[in-house]
């Protein structure tokens, strides 16, 4: 990639906020060419590794993967990408943004906020500090406050066949998406959850449950092992299924120091 910032990626979970800040940028930073608007932490991150953008906007907070993990994920699969958090904490983030590697935008996005972002993005080459950035997302990491767990899912109930089942959530080994619906696996078997996956991830704890393909969530607790092949994708192995889980290989970036 050149030095000039010409390419980029919007990660936004809040459909109007997405919006707004695509209007914005529109607006701020004609020239810039937006190829792709998330609505996820996993398809931000797929769309990083597929495209390469120049610079991504970030929101910390979105399903399954939060932007803090897109982030630490992109050092590997788009380690050009500069990276701009879109953040609600404003208290926890100037002091680690401030240190200059990446920027933030508090919302709601104040215009000249975001013009001072572009000017700085636009003074900037493309490729990052990654030690800065693993720094800042150490920090923030530590200090922003945890979704509270109060709405965290502990059982879930599912049918098999004519029998609804109550199932803890410790005893998942991972959740497989189905049409609108989701597959509930566990040692015992499957169940079929009337809850797409994506509304799923809002309400799984993700310190236990990590999405690994676009299409598969799976219970930390759960895996055996993974195994990466010589194209980059991984492979888990379950410790009380036969089968095994494809990991993507934008995914695998997530298990580096597991």
């Amino acid at each position: 990639m050149s030095d000039a910032i010409r390419t980029c990626v919007v990660a936004e979970d809040e459909a109007l906020l997405c919006q707004a800040l695509l209007d914005q940028l529109a607006h701020t930073w004609p020239q810039l060419q937006i190829l792709a608007a998330c609505e996820d932490g996993a398809s931000a991150l797929e769309a990083l590794a597929e495209h390469q953008p120049h610079v991504a906007f970030l929101d910390i907070r979105m399903p399954g993967l939060s932007g803090l993990e897109v982030a630490a994920a992109a050092a590997q699969v788009s380690p050009g990408t500069q990276i701009v958090f879109v953040t609600a904490y404003d208290q926890y983030a100037v002091d680690a943004f401030e240190r200059g590697a990446i920027d933030y935008l508090l919302k709601p996005i104040i215009a000249e906020r975001l013009a001072a972002t572009v000017q700085r993005l636009q003074a900037r080459t493309v490729r990052s500090d990654a030690d800065a950035l693993a720094t800042i997302l150490e920090h923030l990491g530590k200090h922003l406050p945890r979704v509270g767990s109060p709405e965290m899912l502990s059982w879930i109930t599912a049918s098999a066949g004519r029998e609804t089942r109550l199932i803890a959530i410790d005893d998942v080994a991972y959740f497989r998406a189905d049409n609108k619906y989701t597959t509930v696996v566990t040692a015992d078997g499957e169940a079929l959850l009337r809850t797409p996956i994506r509304e799923l991830l809002t309400l799984l704890d993700t310190n236990t449950f990590k999405q690994i393909h676009r299409s598969t969530i799976v219970n930390l607790k759960a895996i055996a092992g993974i195994v990466r092949d010589d194209s980059g994708r991984g492979t888990v192995r379950l410790k009380s299924r036969p089968e095994t889980l494809a990991v993507s290989v934008p995914y695998m970036a997530l298990f580096r120091h597991r």
